[in-house]
């Protein structure tokens, strides 16, 4: 979790044995493609193909005051440029915690959250986490180029709980509305609880939907989840890919039959330090379930797919492994029209880089 990095390190544990790259998939490509920007990319697809990422413009977790940007790639992500800024930061905070994706007339949405800093009493550019703040909507009728801001259109925090925190897709109702997930934490940081928001109104204003994880019954034993991916899989049928709050830090599948009013939790998804993840379908039908691989020794992105609409999945393997170390992950894909696919991540340094950066990889199944 973005806000919690620290507790990470005390969750490592020894890597089992991994699939290997060269078992069933191929490296085409890979690219540095955007420097210096710690990213948590999130990948949008405009209606002319066009590639947008949102991330955070600055090479920390946080402890520096910047915004979410829009990248845009229009070569299957051979090359980036900026194309506009969602978020307008005030001073002392940041805007780093993002959903995004596309309303029905094709505006751009993004739901972007992120602290209030104060000093650290350093003089190493660095400032310290205070609060998370509540998020706002940004709205692009150009493609990312300009962008309005309502700051109040997203459901302010519950009693007990930080303001809620955005993560990855804005997606299509069975019943027309837009739906993202956000998640928060208790103000004692025991337990996450993951929701679910509607939109009647194409992604102008949000309101609660229902819960996913509350850290009751089946979620108890992990105190709740946070990170989650969702996927619309047709006919009111959803699935979703949660990332633990404790034990392990693995993912967890849920799943809701009846276009998201209630959810139920399947069992695990992928192992320990494997987490977050990114629900995509490829052109044959099979879903692709993209997350960060933080095994020691193993850092970089992994892959799974379902051919029964997440009901069971492959075994994972590896498309990145050779990442500096567990800060890295965040990773989104989507299929190119060659049938390569496309995914973007981040990573704070790899064996030829030593900054963060955005990287870019196109690889294919064999």
């Amino acid at each position: 979790m973005r806000f919690l990095l620290p507790v990470l390190l005390s969750l490592f544990s020894l890597h089992p044995v991994l699939a290997k790259q060269a078992d069933t998939v191929v490296v085409l490509k890979r690219y540095v493609s955007i420097d210096n920007v710690c990213a948590w990319p999130n990948l949008t697809t405009l209606n002319d193909g066009t590639q947008i990422v949102s991330i955070f413009n600055k090479p920390s977790h946080g402890r520096m005051q910047g915004d979410v940007e829009c990248w845009a790639s229009t070569d299957g992500g051979a090359f980036w440029t900026k194309r506009g800024t969602p978020t307008s930061h005030k001073p002392m905070t940041n805007r780093m915690n993002v959903a995004a994706g596309l309303a029905t007339n094709g505006d751009m949405v993004v739901i972007a959250s992120g602290w209030s800093l104060k000093e650290s009493g350093k003089n190493d550019g660095l400032f310290n986490l205070v609060d998370i703040i509540p998020a706002w909507v940004s709205r692009s009728k150009d493609d990312g180029k300009t962008w309005q801001i309502n700051e109040n259109d997203f459901p302010a925090a519950e009693p007990g709980f930080t303001s809620y925190i955005p993560f990855g897709d804005i997606l299509k109702a069975n019943d027309g509305s837009l739906r993202v997930l956000a998640y928060n934490q208790s103000n004692d940081k025991v337990i996450n609880t993951v929701s679910m928001f509607r939109s009647g109104d194409d992604g102008k204003t949000w309101k609660w939907f229902s819960r996913i994880s509350d850290a009751k019954d089946a979620t108890a034993f992990s105190k709740g989840h946070n990170e989650t991916a969702f996927f619309h899989t047709g006919n009111g049928r959803w699935i979703a890919a949660a990332r633990r709050w404790k034990e392990g830090q693995a993912m967890d599948l849920f799943s809701s039959e009846d276009d998201g009013k209630t959810w139920k939790m399947a069992g695990p998804l992928t192992e320990s330090n494997q987490h977050p993840g990114h629900i995509t379908r490829l052109k044959n039908g099979d879903l692709l379930l993209t997350f960060g691989n933080r095994k020691t020794g193993f850092n970089g992105v992994a892959v799974k797919t379902s051919k029964d609409n997440g009901k069971t999945w492959s075994d994972t393997q590896l498309i990145i492994s050779d990442l500096a170390s567990f800060d890295c992950g965040y990773p989104a894909s989507v299929q190119l029209e060659d049938g390569s696919i496309m995914t973007v991540y981040y990573a704070n340094a790899n064996a030829v880089h030593q900054r963060y950066h955005m990287g870019t990889v196109v690889w294919r199944y064999k």
